[in-house]
């Protein structure tokens, strides 16, 4: 179904001599962004801040979730020196908050949790006033690989639900519902101080109830940080856009998570989960 898309999700793209470096940059450091790869439609606005979401451990995905635009195909080899050159972005950029997000490895022992221990590691080593947020794949399940990133210190862990359950066979046919909250539910069992954070598309088909539910289910297992988002089909083969959610919508949903008592709350139909990260994580402070 083809739908106008409405004026509160149009936006002008434009490069600017920020953006251009920041390109070069990723290009020359061998490094992949959740920005590129996902078409996020605030790519312009981050990059022209000198901000992304670094994506570990190569550019292709093992799962075959039918919303994302990550490419599919056999994984790449490890960079040993990925980290490293994390921290070379870090310094050029002159950052001081990254988001570290990876494809799905499901094809390794520890689904990748190694690579974000030692990225975790050199940025702290770097600076140990860097602030570090990690969104994490849900490792299959193996809770010694999720215990390693906790116990490397990020400064938020981010695990995204991304939809209802009722979806999930649609939407996300290799993951699980239950696992994903576990993830977020372990988490904080390991560390009691680890701030956690989920996010989750609408316009997907999902109902008002079904979002609510899923809200009430993260602040069941101690998520305190969340962003709601509109879905965007990255092209024709991907799920339809089932529906365009009006911002009076976002901003209820917002409503009702505070009252849940979510400390930190992104909901707008631009938000994407590391969007603007460091302003959602100050927020909670």
């Amino acid at each position: 179904m083809n739908m106008r898309k409405p004026e509160w999700l149009r936006i002008k793209y434009r490069k600017n001599e920020q953006t251009e470096q920041v390109i070069s940059l990723l290009k020359r450091l061998s490094l992949h962004t959740v920005c590129q790869e996902a078409m996020c439609p605030n790519l312009f606005e981050c990059f022209g801040k000198k901000t992304a979401t670094f994506m570990i451990l190569g550019k292709n995905c093992t799962r075959n979730c039918t919303f994302c635009n990550v490419h599919k195909g056999k994984p790449d080899p490890v960079d040993v020196h990925e980290p490293d050159h994390l921290v070379e972005a870090v310094k050029e950029l002159g950052l001081n908050y990254i988001v570290i997000t990876s494809v799905t490895r499901d094809d390794l022992p520890d689904g990748g949790a190694s690579q974000f221990v030692q990225a975790i590691q050199k940025l702290h080593q770097f600076s140990d006033e860097l602030l570090v947020e990690v969104l994490i794949p849900d490792f299959k399940g193996n809770r010694d690989a999720l215990a390693e990133v906790v116990k490397a210190g990020p400064d938020v862990l981010n695990h995204n639900v991304e939809t209802v359950p009722r979806l999930y066979p649609e939407v996300r046919p290799m993951a699980d519902y239950q696992r994903s909250l576990t993830v977020l539910k372990k988490s904080k069992e390991i560390n009691p101080k680890i701030l956690t954070k989920s996010g989750i598309m609408v316009g997907l088909g999902e109902r008002e109830k079904e979002v609510l539910d899923v809200l009430q289910d993260l602040r069941e297992v101690g998520c305190s940080m969340l962003t709601i988002g509109q879905y965007l089909a990255p092209s024709r083969f991907h799920h339809p856009i089932v529906e365009y959610i009006h911002p009076y919508q976002f901003a209820y949903y917002e409503e009702k998570a505070y009252q849940m008592g979510f400390k930190g709350v992104a909901s707008a139909p631009l938000v994407r989960s590391s969007h603007r990260a460091k302003e959602l994580f100050l927020s909670c402070r």
